[in-house]
């Protein structure tokens, strides 16, 4: 049978609304906000005297130390705004402490002005549609300026004070002084560049992972750490840079998240060539499986066939061992020997095992060598070697040349 929604009637509603109206009503306006705001995604708290009760996701105009601007209401940190989502000042600092610390990118210094208006929205919207005219403008100036650095994204303000320009980092620092002059004559504003690596580069441009959900960086992520290769083997049992790359071409931020889960896994399973006890029999460790905390054994009892008997046995059924290792058979250097299929059976002729003692040499058929007569004259009486490597008939040498 399937579940449908029962139908709601207004008079049905009515009493729910009111609740929720005099709910809405016994709210404070929050005294601070704390917002989310540019391309990378800056985090910022600011006082707020507005009348309104904006709440989490309300789009929030802001001044900020770049400008004018809207940003994304995240929570308040005011103890009377009555919000279920607000946090107290202290616990933000002490995630900001443990997030990053003086490298989190938080802020302080500006105002939250208003909650944003229809006009502010349409007019930000259309900063988005100009945006793309700035981008190929600012590339065109650097082209023909051949500047030695890609532009990633251009980013204007909701206040046209300020027009950001990111370029992709290089090994050199580019002049840029005549790119930022051009630009701002053309827009009239300050023009700001800054430099971002590859990571940041992805925060900007990217949008969703093979996980189906937004890249690490652009969502939540501020503070970019190293990722160590360390934790990918362990992590992934192949090292195809497809599967542990993120969009930045690095290796992925999330690998850090399970790290401390995987190396506490991993110390529960026994090593490699490790003797332990099943309860199939005494075995030894050949692989283990580190989520699924399973262990391959291979036990030494073989199979009737004589092949090998692995087996699979999670972590907690594993016993130590109550038997030795045994020992492989030992075979004597006449047996370790195999013959082929091909091969005369020993003893026989052309076999190479004893087939009966090797008839002796008569010893009338060995030659002797003569005794060569001895030169008693000392080395320097004795006259020069001569040959056919000389180039002469034996026992002569052709004369030396005279000497000026």
């Amino acid at each position: 049978m399937a579940i449908l929604p029962l139908p709601q009637f207004e008079a049905d509603l009515a009493a729910q609304q009111e609740a929720d109206r005099k709910a809405y009503e016994a709210l404070q306006a929050p005294k601070t906000i704390v917002v989310r705001f540019g391309y990378l995604k800056l985090i910022g708290e600011y006082p707020y005297n507005g009348d309104a009760k904006p709440g989490c996701g309300s789009k929030i105009v802001i001044r900020t130390h770049r400008g004018t601007e809207i940003g994304e209401m995240l929570t308040s940190t005011c103890p009377n705004s009555g919000c279920s989502k607000s946090v107290s000042r202290k616990d933000m600092l002490s995630y900001i402490e443990n997030s990053g610390g003086k490298d989190y990118p938080f802020f302080a210094e500006g105002k939250a002005l208003r909650v944003a208006t229809v006009d502010d929205l349409n007019r930000q919207a259309r900063l988005e549609q100009e945006k793309n005219e700035i981008r190929l403008t600012a590339r065109r100036f650097a082209s023909e300026l051949r500047v030695p650095a890609k532009i990633v994204e251009v980013e204007p303000l909701l206040g046209g004070e300020r027009i950001t320009v990111y370029f992709q980092q290089s090994e050199e620092r580019p002049d840029l002084r005549e790119f930022i002059a051009r630009m701002g004559k053309e827009y009239l504003c300050r023009i700001e560049t800054h430099m971002v690596q590859a990571r940041d580069e992805a925060r900007i441009v990217a949008d969703y992972e093979r996980c189906g959900q937004y890249c690490c960086c652009k969502n939540f992520l501020k503070v970019l750490k190293p990722v160590s290769m360390k934790s990918a083997k362990v992590q992934k049992a192949t090292l195809d840079p497809l599967k542990i790359s993120g969009r930045c071409g690095r290796l992925m931020c999330c690998l850090r998240y399970e790290d401390q889960t995987y190396d506490e896994l991993s110390k529960r399973l026994p090593r490699k060539n490790t003797r332990v006890g099943t309860p199939e029999g005494d075995g030894t460790v050949i692989d283990g499986q580190i989520l699924t905390q399973l262990v391959l054994v291979r036990l030494d009892v073989p199979k009737p066939d004589g092949a090998y008997n692995d087996v699979a046995v999670p972590v907690e059924n594993l016993t130590p061992a109550t038997s030795p290792k045994p020992q492989p058979p030992t075979q004597s250097p006449n047996q370790s020997r195999q013959d082929g299929p091909g091969a005369p059976p020993r003893g026989g002729p052309g076999g190479g095992g004893g087939g009966g003692p090797r008839p002796q040499r008569p010893e009338g058929d060995r030659g002797t060598r003569p005794d060569r007569p001895r030169d008693d004259r000392p080395r320097d009486d004795r006259g020069p070697r001569s040959g056919p490597r000389d180039g002469g008939p034996p026992g002569q040498r052709p004369p030396r040349p005279p000497q000026p």
